[in-house]
């Protein structure tokens, strides 16, 4: 009888010639589950929920003085714009219209204006870190969801973590979990290796360093921490969620725990980020405001949220009982972008643990949290497809039973954010139409309705040039406090290349940022127009790395918008020089939409500008050491090829490295008789033919690899193949 190519019998005379597989340890630890119910957006009964050990007082001066000082802002300015149209005591529909469209917008920065004046004002009075805890009687698990990363980075990021955190003497609190949900071979195997070789340097056994792959990403990041949670959640009090980009000192990490256990009510922590590592011109005018501009925002937002606050999905600390108790999320009805799952889970698990009874506080000015950002503008305009259907998406849940006033405050803020994109959009499209009307229109003075004044369709031109220097100074006004905060503040001043080259630095950032900010209009109404017509977004791996697009991509996503810029300028200057004049810094920043992303993402003009000491922060003028250990650990780990490596050729050569990979993958139920996969019957017909690993690797599609990768009986075929 012949032997089947896949059997024992045939693949024996080969075996003679493998080394045996050294023993492989367990990738993860015992599990210990928690229950994570799925919760109930329509019910709510507070017995359910987290009775708290204390009560706590609710921030209602601060936030009097946000929105109460926003609404009168607004009802200023909403005044003075009816003062602008209706200059002789009547107003035409398409006034009125633009009238609404420009209160809408206005309170959106009225609101901003009022919490960067709280921020600024409570920034003033400088705090000081505490101390650190001598012990530690909690454990935290730190957890790095990774999905088709660079591996060399996220596993140095790890490593530099784990050194800093143990150089606290409070390491043995922690444990680390790199939780994969890569759809790549080639990314799965580079972890894995990656994993094997970190955890062979820290002991092997007792290295405390634990990986997971799953087979199917479902429900994304939310899905994989959700697994983590109930399965392995029970064996810690907390869990410290990262992204792929994040870095965390050891002191931040311990002052995270260590606040955990001060506070029994606590359910999330969140730090603020701040950018490093950045070296584009986009991603450096990004990195520059965030450090000299965020703060103010960040600690305006945290003193009027109070214990109601947000969570911004990483770089926090999170109560592992209360997340699973509270936070197990429903799929919405209907399809996407606005049913299926939640996309942007990070506010809804905030709302949702705050609905439990548990607080959600931030620590905007504990240092030592850093993260990365996307290098150039259409990286950026990516990621925010994605963000722009995940915020829409919480109007299918901002009326959830039982939620926080807050947490209503903080998806309705999510979602303006967005829909002003469209509103700025029409207020300008009104806007032209009402000068096409008074240039080309003849007017009806008297209307069909009995008056005794006409109606004249004009505006006091004096007025609006008033209301828009207003407007002007409140949008502006949070940049201005903070670089007033890092002019009074001797370290961060001298960090920053002096006073003056930090005033002209963010001269350079108002500037780009005013030129980019009608392009970012456009994409944003764009992706608003194509969730409201239905078309979902995908969830592609973030580009990290600095380096610029090709030319002609390029073109090809910025073309109709110079020329919507081209048309606009040129319309206008033909209806009147004063509507050209009004527009131009649209115009402006449209017409020069191609090479405006061009320049977003080219190293040498960041390079240059760091030269020249302009956009400098303190962080890159004075890296952290934690940045300057994980930057030279990825180097390394690039050059060992991580990355580089092919993972059907790399699980060929090593032995140890495919019965690892073998040992972790998942037992699969049996197969129904008659149910096919295609993906594994044509990866298995290749493999059986493939007379060498050179042949198997052009053979096989990215699918196919895939599906060899999650069955044994076919690795054990290709690790016998010729090399």
């Amino acid at each position: 009888m012949t032997a089947s190519p896949l059997s024992p019998d045939a693949a024996a005379p080969a075996a003679a010639a493998r080394p045996a597989p050294r023993p492989f340890a367990a990738a993860m630890p015992p599990e210990a589950p928690l229950p994570m119910p799925v919760q109930d957006l329509e019910h709510w009964d507070p017995a359910d929920g987290h009775r708290p050990a204390s009560r706590h007082a609710q921030p209602w001066l601060a936030r009097a003085f946000v929105f109460g000082g926003a609404a009168l802002l607004t009802a200023y300015g909403a005044m003075q714009m009816y003062e602008v149209v209706a200059v002789s005591g009547g107003t035409t529909a398409l006034q009125y219209v633009l009238l609404a469209l420009f209160t809408l917008n206005f309170s959106w920065i009225a609101l901003a204006f009022t919490g960067a004046i709280l921020g600024f004002l409570v920034l003033l009075r400088r705090g000081t870190t505490p101390a650190l805890p001598a012990r530690l009687a909690t454990r935290t698990a730190v957890v790095m969801p990774v999905y088709n990363e660079a591996t060399a980075r996220t596993f140095a990021a790890i490593e530099a973590m784990r050194a800093e955190i143990d150089a606290t003497g409070l390491g043995e609190a922690f444990d680390y979990f790199v939780l994969s949900d890569s759809t790549q071979g080639d990314a799965w195997i580079a972890e894995e290796r990656a994993f094997l070789e970190l955890r062979a340097r820290w002991g092997g056994a007792r290295a405390r360093l634990y990986y997971r792959h799953r087979a199917k990403n479902h429900h994304r990041k939310a899905g994989n921490i959700g697994d983590f949670v109930s399965r392995w959640g029970g064996a810690y009090d907390h869990m410290l969620v990262l992204d792929a980009d994040s870095l965390m000192t050891g002191s931040c990490v311990v002052h995270l725990a260590a606040a955990m256990e001060a506070d029994p009510d606590a359910g999330i922590i969140q730090s603020l980020p701040l950018i490093i590592n950045r070296n584009t011109l986009f991603a450096r005018v990004q990195q520059f405001a965030a450090r000299i501009y965020g703060p103010v925002i960040a600690t305006g937002l945290s003193v009027w949220s109070g214990r109601d606050g947000n969570y911004w999905g990483h770089n926090a600390i999170i109560r592992t009982r209360a997340f699973a108790a509270a936070c197990g999320l429903p799929d919405l009805k209907g399809k996407p972008p606005f049913g299926g799952h939640v996309l942007s889970h990070d506010f809804v698990e905030a709302a949702l643990i705050r609905r439990a009874g548990w607080s959600v506080t931030m620590l905007p000015a504990l240092p030592g949290s850093y993260e990365e950002s996307p290098p150039s503008l259409i990286d950026v305009a990516v990621r925010d497809r994605r963000w722009a259907q995940g915020n829409l998406q919480h109007s299918r849940i901002i009326g959830t039973a039982g939620l926080a006033l807050a947490s209503r405050q903080h998806f309705a803020t999510g979602i303006a954010g967005y829909v002003a994109s469209p509103l700025w959009l029409a207020q300008l499209v009104v806007g032209i139409a009402l000068v096409l009307q008074t240039a080309y229109v003849r007017p009806e003075y008297f209307t069909s309705e009995f008056g005794l004044y006409p109606v004249w369709p004009r505006f006091d031109p004096v007025r609006a040039l008033q209301l828009f220097g207003l407007t002007m100074g409140i949008l502006l006004a949070p940049k201005f406090l903070g670089l007033g905060l890092a002019l009074i503040d001797g370290p961060v001043r001298r960090a920053c290349g002096g006073a003056v080259r930090l005033v002209l630095s963010s001269l350079i950032e108002i500037l780009l940022s005013a030129l980019i900010a009608p392009i970012a209009m456009l994409i944003q109404s764009g992706s608003v127009f194509q969730i409201l017509l239905g078309r979902d977004t995908g969830w592609n791996p973030q580009r990290r790395d600095d380096g610029s697009i090709p030319w002609s991509d390029i073109v090809r996503r910025h073309r109709w918008h110079m020329a919507l810029g081209l048309v606009t300028g040129v319309a206008a200057f033909a209806i009147a020089t004063s509507l050209f004049l009004w527009m131009s810094p649209t115009i402006l920043g449209l017409v020069l939409a191609i090479p405006i992303s061009w320049a977003s993402g080219q190293l040498g003009l960041g390079l240059a500008l760091r030269r020249l000491g302009l956009l400098m922060t303190p962080e890159e003028r004075d890296p952290p050491a934690i940045a300057v250990q994980a930057g030279a650990l990825s180097r390394r780990n690039a050059e060992a090829g991580l990355d580089d490596a092919d993972a059907l050729s790399a699980l060929h050569a090593d032995a140890d490295l495919a019965a690892a990979h073998a040992a972790m993958l998942p037992e699969t139920a049996p197969r129904p008789r008659g149910a096919i996969d295609p993906d594994r019957a044509l990866a298995q017909a290749k493999v059986v033919e493939a007379e060498g690993i050179a042949e198997a690797r052009a053979w096989l599609t990215p699918k196919e690899r895939m599906a060899l990768l999650h069955d044994r009986a076919l690795l054990d075929r290709l690790t016998r193949l010729a090399p």
